[in-house]
């Protein structure tokens, strides 16, 4: 079993009812999905006994819970003073319209998931925003797209890629 499938099931097998628990019992089905998926609430609120919908309300007022799941590519926009002078509210809607959602969205084909951030620590690099671990400055509308544009293209012929080669192993004949 997966350590963090073991720790999920572990923190609801050992659920006495106490007060409190809700919000571990909500990380540790975060950290198993990746995000809180519906059948997780509706498991929740049986061990517990706290109805859904205040599972719910809990979830949407801490942001650190995720109803959706998440993109493969994380997109972090700055919007500190720095990045903010230097246009960073414009670059954020030339990534919402790339790629189809607003900030703590992700694309509907799964790519990115978009963050506004307080503070990347690269002021200098204004306006800057940063693609998993890679950052990004100096950035325009243009250089924005562009960047957006070739890691979805990557990603997406990656999975294509993926997706050949496993169809063409379930079609080869065994070996035995």
């Amino acid at each position: 079993m997966h350590q963090q499938e073991a720790d999920f099931s572990y923190r609801l097998w050992r659920h006495d009812g106490a007060q409190g628990e809700l919000i571990p019992l909500l990380q540790s089905a975060q950290e198993h999905f990746g995000y809180i998926p519906r059948r997780a609430i509706r498991y929740i609120s049986g061990v517990t006994k706290v109805p859904e919908s205040k599972i719910y309300g809990v979830i949407t007022f801490y942001s650190q819970f995720r109803l959706q799941p998440m993109g493969k590519h994380a997109i972090r926009l700055c919007t500190g003073t720095a990045c903010h002078v230097a246009n960073a509210s414009m670059l954020l809607d030339v990534i919402e319209d790339e790629i189809g959602t607003e900030v703590d969205g992700t694309s509907e084909d799964g790519v990115f998931t978009l963050f506004s951030v307080a503070c990347i620590g690269c002021c200098s690099l204004a306006p800057v925003m940063m693609v998993d671990d890679e950052t990004h400055g100096s950035l325009t509308p243009v250089t924005t797209r562009r960047i957006v544009r070739k890691v979805r293209r990557t990603t997406l012929a990656g999975e294509k890629a993926a997706a050949k080669k496993a169809e063409e192993e379930a079609a080869a004949p065994s070996a035995g």
